[in-house]
């Protein structure tokens, strides 16, 4: 794109933008506009979208939490955040168990996406028919996630290294909020090689786990290790 066919292009999303803060749109308006809008429409819908009426909103509401511009994913956790603390609104992301989505969306590459998401489905942890779905994929993808980073070299400092941690330091704060209700054998299991990984920030996420009133023996030793640990980040728990 040419520079002026950049600015040409901010100038038309301005002007979108101004349009329809300016003017009010009604609920089904707004839900066709994430349907179906552009990326300023997207994302101006998302924040002016106050309620949802049922299942079918709240998919097309979460159909644009991936695969979709920064702009617009932020906007839709944002709201999705704000949207599952009303318990009837709660039950219609459920409604079609799509919750690979929300795996997908707590290690977006953006952390204001990560923390959004994680406050969104904290509200489902009373939910027997979200947990029994979502927790055991999450302990699969950290476990696995975690055994690939474990053998990586620190010292290089390449991008695809801070990448995959990235991911398993939202992973393991999401298992923080579902300890209780998760397989204690496969926490131990990923907590077994977490606790050695040479990045303090894994490492701290890990102690943070062990927060929880854990009453299994190895989990114990894996607490009083991390309390000697080289980083204070990581002893502080």
């Amino acid at each position: 794109m040419t520079t002026n066919g950049y600015y040409q292009t901010l100038d038309e999303n301005f002007n979108t933008a101004y349009e329809l803060l300016r003017n009010n749109q009604n609920h089904n308006e707004l839900i066709d506009m994430l349907k179906n809008g552009n990326i300023v429409q997207k994302q101006l819908a998302a924040l002016k979208l106050d309620t949802l009426n049922n299942e079918k909103e709240a998919i097309i509401l979460l159909d644009n939490l991936t695969g979709q511009d920064g702009k617009v994913r932020e906007a839709v956790s944002l709201k999705i955040a704000e949207f599952m603390k009303n318990s009837k609104m709660r039950n219609f992301f459920c409604a079609d168990k799509k919750f690979s989505v929300f795996l997908d969306a707590i290690i977006d590459i953006n952390g204001n996406i990560c923390r959004n998401i994680i406050s969104a489905i904290t509200n489902l942890k009373t939910d027997k028919n979200f947990y029994d779905v979502f927790c055991p994929e999450l302990l699969k993808r950290t476990y696995n996630l975690a055994n690939i980073i474990k053998d990586f070299d620190f010292q290089e400092g390449k991008y695809k290294v801070n990448k995959e941690v990235f991911k398993l330091y939202w992973y393991l704060e999401t298992i923080y909020h579902f300890a209780e209700v998760s397989d204690i054998s496969e926490i131990k299991k990923i907590l077994n090689i977490t606790k050695s990984i040479n990045e303090y920030t894994i490492r701290e996420k890990t102690a943070k786990i062990l927060t929880t009133d854990f009453k299994d023996s190895d989990l114990l030793k894996i607490k009083e290790l991390l309390k000697n640990d080289t980083n204070y980040y990581v002893r502080r728990f």
